[in-house]
């Protein structure tokens, strides 16, 4: 009964990452073709990328973004509506846009007395904006969550790895099961 219990978990650990992952690649592909049901199963996605292809080359556009500063202005002056905003735009930015903010993996030794460290990603270089000098802003990505916590930590203290950031952000995330 044992052996057959261990068979049962094997063939567990081998199936549930692949059937959870199709069933989540599944339900994005579906939702996503359902804003555009047009009948013909993949069309509201092609039609999806197609719009936001050119809604990325008419933005990209000399002629159309004082048109967009101009509606980022208007939204950042409504009190709700620009925390949203404004939290959403620096979230995209930081992972896909021009200004990639977690694209420096550091290992960062938490306290002077201790042998700990934790990995994580620069966000800020310099912070003198709150009148600290020797300090860096420091993202610490949670395990198995979509959440993490900055800390401003003693320059002294991080240590820059020359590691891709996605493979450092996968094993956080992965709480240090995946391999680096």
């Amino acid at each position: 009964m044992r052996i057959l219990f261990r068979y049962f978990l094997n063939g567990l650990l081998i199936i549930a990452p692949i059937a959870i992952t199709v069933f989540i690649v599944v339900g994005i592909i579906d939702w996503l073709n359902s804003i555009f049901d047009l009948g013909i199963p993949g069309l509201g996605i092609l039609l999806m990328m197609v719009l936001l292809t050119i809604v990325g080359f008419i933005g990209s556009s000399f002629f159309v973004k004082p048109f967009f500063v101009a509606v980022e202005t208007l939204v950042h002056k409504v009190p709700i509506i620009s925390i949203i905003y404004s939290s959403i735009k620096d979230l995209f930015d930081a992972f896909v846009g021009d200004n990639q903010k977690f694209n420096r993996p550091v290992m960062v030794k938490m306290s002077e007395d201790s042998d700990n460290h934790k990995l994580g990603f620069v966000t800020q270089d310099t912070l003198l904006q709150l009148n600290v000098e020797d300090k860096v802003a420091v993202y610490f990505p949670h395990s198995y969550n979509f959440s993490g916590e900055l800390f401003l930590v003693p320059r002294r203290n991080v240590t820059y790895l020359n590691l891709p950031s996605s493979e450092v952000m996968k094993f956080i995330v992965s709480g240090g099961v995946s391999k680096l």
